[in-house]
C-alpha cells in the first residue's frame, strides 16, 4: 500500500527522512522538503513517485541512477551536495565532543575515479557485469558509469567478455579494475582453478595495448609491463587488486596537506602505510619508516623505493598495527607521524599516540565518524587538531575522505 509522507532531512547515509505517526522511515533518491509518495517495508520506503520536488533537485548524470547501488546522490544540486557532505564530518567531530573548524569539502570532478570492482555472474541469459543494488544482493547490469574514468568506462564490454570465460553457473566473480598511468591493471577473483585452456584465453586479452596486466585468483596471466602510479616524481607500484586511493585528484589534495603539515620534520613514521602513497612521497624530503601488515604491500613498496632516484631512506616494517601498535618509546625517535588506516579506524595506534611526544600528526580516513573518535583520543592527550579537511573522493555517494592534522603545543604534557 502506497503513502504520501514529507522528508525533513537527509541521514547520514543519503536517505531522506521522513518521520510519521509509525516511526521514522527512510527514503532513498529523495531530498528534504520533499513531498513523495512510497511504499513501505518496516523503517525502509520505496520512492514511487515525487510529489513535490525540492529546488536542489536536478537530473541524475547516469541513467542506472536509482537502480544501481554505486551512487545515492546523483539527485542533489553541487554546492548543496557538497555541503551536506561537509555536514557529514562536522557532525562527526561534533558527536565525539571534538571543536573542530571544518573545512569546505574538495569537489572532484565526474569521470575521475579510476578504480572499480565489478561483479559478475553468470545466468541463463548470460553474463552479467555490474554493481549491486544497495541493500541487496541482486547484481544491476551496466552499460555505463560516469563516475570512472574514461578508460574503465569504456572497456565494460571486454570486462564482460573476461567474466564470460571465468564466469560458472551462479557464482559470481569479482574484477577490480584499477586505471593506473600506464594501462589498465585488471585482477580477477572468484574463477577457482583455472586450466590451461582458460588461461590461453585469457593470454589473448595481453594483446589489447591498454591492458597493463591482468591476475587470476593471485595468478599472474600476463604482465605486459608493470603498472604504475606517479606520486609526486617517485612511482608506486600496486599490487595486483591493492588498495589505491580512488582519485588521482583526491590523492594529490590529501597527500598537499600531509606534505605540508611535516614540514621540515624528520625522520617520518608512516603507519598503515601500504605500497606507499604517502612514504614515497615523504622521502622526496625525509627519512620515511612505512610500517603495514600486508606483505604484498610492504613488497610492491619496497620495489618502488629500489626504483626511485633521489629520495631519502626508506625503511619498511610489517607489523600488526591493531593487534600491535608503535609504543611511546618507539614513537619518541620520530619528527612527524602520518597515518591512514582502514574504516574501522586506529583507537589502539591514537592511545599510544596520545600519550607520546611526537610534534606533528597527519590522519587520513575514509570514516569520519573513527576518525573523529581517534581525534578526541589524541585531544585529551594534549594535541592540538588544526585542520580538518572533507574531499569528495568518493563522488555521488554517502562517503567521504577527510583528513585532519595535529601539534603538541611545546612544553605540553
Amino acid at each position: 500500500m502506497s503513502e504520501t509522507v514529507e522528508i525533513a532531512a537527509l541521514g547520514h547515509g543519503g536517505d531522506g527522512i521522513a518521520e510519521t505517526g509509525e516511526g521514522r522511515v527512510f527514503v532513498p533518491f529523495t531530498l528534504a522538503g520533499e513531498t513523495v509518495t512510497i511504499e513501505r517495508g518496516g523503517s525502509r520506503g520505496r520512492l514511487l513517485r515525487v510529489d513535490h520536488a525540492s529546488p536542489l533537485r536536478v537530473s541524475p548524470v547516469c541513467r542506472h541512477f536509482g537502480t544501481c547501488g554505486g551512487c545515492a546522490l546523483q539527485h542533489m544540486e553541487r554546492d548543496a551536495y557538497l555541503a551536506w557532505k561537509r555536514e557529514i564530518v562536522a557532525r562527526s567531530f561534533a558527536l565525539a565532543g571534538v571543536e573542530a573548524a571544518v573545512e569546505p569539502a574538495v569537489p572532484i570532478r565526474v569521470g575521475s575515479r579510476r578504480r572499480a570492482v565489478f561483479t559478475a555472474v553468470r545466468e541463463a541469459r548470460g553474463v552479467m557485469l555490474g554493481f549491486q543494488r544497495r541493500g541487496s544482493n541482486e547484481l544491476v547490469a551496466v552499460e555505463e558509469c560516469p563516475v570512472l574514468v574514461p578508460g574503465i568506462a569504456t572497456r565494460l564490454g571486454m570486462f564482460r567478455e573476461i567474466a564470460a570465460l571465468v564466469a560458472k553457473a551462479r557464482r559470481p566473480v569479482r574484477i577490480a579494475v584499477l586505471a593506473a598511468d600506464n594501462g589498465l591493471d585488471i585482477a580477477v577473483s572468484g574463477g577457482g582453478r583455472p586450466d590451461e585452456r582458460l588461461l590461453s584465453a585469457l593470454g589473448r586479452f595481453g594483446g589489447d595495448p591498454a591492458l597493463a596486466r591482468l591476475t587470476l585468483d593471485g595468478r599472474e596471466v600476463f604482465a605486459s609491463r608493470r603498472p604504475e602510479i606517479d606520486v609526486g616524481g617517485a612511482m608506486l607500484l600496486p599490487p595486483a587488486g591493492g588498495f589505491v586511493q580512488a582519485s588521482a585528484a583526491a590523492e594529490a589534495a590529501l597527500a598537499e596537506v600531509v606534505i605540508a603539515h611535516v614540514g621540515d620534520a624528520r625522520p617520518v613514521l608512516d603507519l598503515f602505510a601500504g605500497c606507499g602513497t604517502f612514504s614515497l612521497r615523504l622521502a622526496r624530503r625525509a627519512p620515511v619508516t612505512a610500517v603495514e601488515g600486508e606483505a604484498a604491500a610492504l613488497a610492491a613498496l619496497d620495489e618502488a623505493v629500489r626504483r626511485s632516484r633521489g629520495s631519502r631512506p626508506v625503511t619498511t616494517r610489517r607489523r600488526d598495527l591493531f593487534r600491535n601498535p608503535m609504543a611511546p618509546e618507539e614513537l619518541a625517535a620520530f619528527g612527524a607521524v602520518v597515518f591512514d588506516p582502514p574504516a574501522a579506524g586506529a583507537k589502539a595506534q591514537s592511545e599510544a599516540l596520545a600519550r607520546s611526544r611526537i610534534p606533528k600528526i597527519a590522519a587520513i580516513s575514509c570514516n569520519p565518524a573513527t576518525l573523529a573518535r581517534d581525534a578526541r583520543i589524541l585531544v585529551d592527550g594534549g594535541y592540538r587538531l588544526e585542520r580538518v579537511m572533507p574531499v569528495d573522493q568518493f563522488l555521488f555517494s554517502a562517503e567521504v575522505e577527510v583528513v585532519a592534522t595535529f601539534s603538541r603545543p611545546a612544553g605540553r604534557d
